[in-house]
């Protein structure tokens, strides 16, 4: 088992995206991608652990099927087997030693998955109360789940998805007029 360590939120985060991000466009110098900072440590004043989450965006899953070779001689390691419960992502994980670890989610632009995940950090960022109650629930769950982050992860989801849910609605609020 892995312990879960959050930590209070550090400047080094978004410098240590900006030199991940130069990596991957290194990687993917002939395709038209997207490249994300996402996860706790993409927002500012935001307890998380020192994981610095990615999301990349690209046309096709074959887009980055095609890359895998050259990302793991870049240092991630490809990790299938999570995509039985997420077949729309390709999940890759880089440990550099002192640096961040990197946790990369490689998807579809503009796919569901994309779009839950930059609305969700797009929502904590503007929303001091939302992100207030996002980093009370993480540090209770960590000390709840200090020796499991499977279920310190789990434990977070029906936030994540009443927070989206919430954002769907005010995008979408309905109807309301009587037809």
């Amino acid at each position: 088992m892995s312990t879960v360590i959050v930590s209070p939120y550090s400047q080094t985060w978004p410098l240590a995206f900006a030199r991940i991000r130069a990596d991957l466009l290194d990687v993917f110098t002939d395709a038209r991608i997207d490249i994300q900072h996402i996860g706790s440590t993409s927002v500012p004043d935001l307890a998380a652990k020192p994981v610095i989450d990615v999301l990349l965006g690209a046309d096709s899953l074959t887009i980055i099927e095609d890359k895998i070779g050259a990302l793991e001689r870049s240092g991630y390691r490809y990790v299938p087997k999570y995509e039985r419960e997420l077949p729309m992502r390709r999940y890759f994980v880089k440990a550099e030693g002192e640096h961040p670890r990197v946790h990369l989610h490689a998807v579809v632009s503009g796919s569901t998955i994309w779009n839950n995940h930059i609305a969700f950090r797009d929502a904590l960022r503007a929303n001091p109360s939302l992100r207030a109650a996002y980093q009370a629930l993480k540090l209770d769950l960590a000390a709840a789940h200090a020796d499991d982050k499977s279920a310190y992860t789990a434990a977070k989801s029906p936030f994540i998805q009443t927070a989206l849910a919430a954002l769907a609605a005010e995008r979408d609020p309905g109807d309301s007029e009587p037809r």
